[in-house]
């Protein structure tokens, strides 16, 4: 059914993730978060402090429904028009991603390594042990005892 021929209690009756799918695949085009969540409270007539009350939420529904695929321009479109191929190379760009964090991270730990210094070790001194020898190490269920 067309969203021009749909009443407000029709739609009313659909979530807006369903309205957003007929509104994707009516406008044959891609449209951002904003614009989308626009046409919702227009078509369902609702108090315009509606967009900042609840877009947050409408974009997180957007996100975590497979119906609908996010581009890379940051415009949303129905994922059944993309081929997987396209969500592949993104998925593999992720990975590339992440490998570049973990070599930063690397480099990062090899550098607080490299910060290190050796000249600490030879400030050790055999005769410490010997200073502790006499150290009784108490339970702590024991000191309590002693009090």
């Amino acid at each position: 059914m067309s969203l021009k021929k749909m009443t407000k209690e029709d739609l009313e009756l659909l979530s807006n993730k369903d309205i957003t799918n007929l509104i994707l695949e009516e406008s044959k085009k891609s449209k951002n978060t904003a614009d989308l969540f626009k046409k919702i409270i227009e078509l369902l007539e609702l108090p315009a402090s509606t967009f900042e009350k609840k877009i947050g939420d409408y974009y997180t529904s957007l996100a975590t429904d497979k119906r609908f695929i996010l581009l890379e321009d940051g415009t949303w479109d129905l994922r059944s028009r993309h081929t997987s191929d396209k969500v592949i190379k993104i998925a593999e760009e992720d990975d590339e991603d992440e490998e570049e964090v973990e070599e930063q991270e690397e480099i990062a730990d090899d550098s607080l390594e490299d910060s290190y210094d050796d000249t600490d070790d030879e400030d050790y001194d055999e005769d410490t042990n010997e200073e502790l020898k006499d150290l009784v190490v108490i339970d702590e269920d024991e000191l309590e005892l002693e009090q």
